[in-house]
């Protein structure tokens, strides 16, 4: 019998429970996929602990997953069993050794490159794809700053902005975390906890400030990210590891030089098909070319993901992290 990580209530860790998990053959327009890597995000806490709510319990949690076809339903023509494939979005249901999803948010996988490569890269590659060209299109000369430049997402953007021609400034936690996102393609990184990180980007930009924030921790950061833009910059709120931002006057924006906001999602970039292969084929190019090195800082067993969580929530992990089913 296959096994999965099922949640029967939201809550801590201790809610995920290892269990036998059988999802039955593909129906129509679906894949049955033998998983080889599960990928590790921080949505899969926020759906753990109900922040964001899953359609219905018990569930299944994770967003990202890359393996084999074992069969596929009807009117499926795309994929054919034995085909490596990848995943990232909804619906939820990676946290198993086998599952059931539609075919058409699958990606075949390019010969060049692994199933756990590519768990630990899909969802935080193409976030990283539409953060740099759908929210703001970055290019040679642009100044960036990236929260979290050490993180899963964040090292990913630190090399590909790098490749673009962008000058990258990044907060990390400690030292080591610096020197690993320095090594990543950031220019700039800013140890937050020793330094105010709007006063070292006005020093680095000679007071004008950074065309982009990329904000994934939220409200610890978010008001002092908005000092960091210069007029009409843009900021993008696409996380909040330390906690949901309070309710916002829009009057600030105005006030701190009519600056842009978003929060966006990849499944909203990814909802048609030709986005998500765009998306997919993009960051395939820059990982083959080696312009982006994909980082694997840690591997768990899938049955252990209670403690992946625990890590990830101690900010304990470097890079991505995959889980082996």
């Amino acid at each position: 019998m296959s096994k999965a990580i099922r949640i029967h209530t939201t809550g801590g860790p201790s809610v995920m429970q290892w269990e036998d998990h059988d999802p039955g053959d593909p129906g129509s327009g679906e894949v049955r996929l033998r998983q080889e890597a599960v990928g590790l995000n921080f949505i899969d806490v926020y759906h753990r602990t109900g922040l964001y709510p899953l359609p219905a319990l018990p569930a299944v949690i994770g967003l990202e997953g890359a393996g084999v076809v074992e069969s596929v339903g009807a009117d499926v023509s795309e994929f054919k069993p034995g085909d490596r494939v990848a995943y990232a979005g909804i619906p939820p249901g990676a946290y198993a050794q086998t599952r059931c999803i539609p075919a058409h948010r699958l990606v075949r996988l390019p010969d060049s490159i692994s199933t756990r490569q590519a768990a630990g890269m899909m969802l935080r590659g193409m976030t990283a794809r539409y953060l740099l060209n759908g929210c703001y299109p970055v290019k040679a000369g642009d100044r960036i700053l990236i929260h979290a430049a050490a993180g899963g997402v964040g090292t990913i953007v630190c090399q590909w902005a790098k490749h673009l021609g962008a000058e990258v400034i990044g907060t990390v936690g400690s030292a080591e975390k610096a020197a690993m996102a320095k090594k990543n393609g950031c220019h700039h990184p800013i140890l937050y906890r020793e330094t105010d990180f709007a006063e070292r980007v006005k020093e680095i930009t000679s007071g004008r400030g950074v065309d982009v924030v990329y904000d994934s921790v939220g409200k610890a950061t978010f008001m002092k990210s908005l000092d960091c833009l210069r007029p009409m910059g843009t900021m993008v709120s696409f996380g909040q590891a330390s906690g949901a931002i309070p309710p916002l006057d829009l009057g600030v924006l105005a006030a701190k030089g009519s600056l842009f906001l978003t929060r966006p999602s990849l499944m909203t970039y990814t909802a048609q098909r030709k986005d998500l292969l765009a998306h997919a084929r993009d960051l395939f190019t820059v990982v083959e070319k080696g312009a982006v090195t994909i980082s694997i800082g840690q591997t768990y067993a899938l049955e252990d993901a209670a403690r992946a969580h625990q890590d990830l929530e101690g900010r304990k992990t470097k890079g991505s992290t995959v889980l082996i089913p």
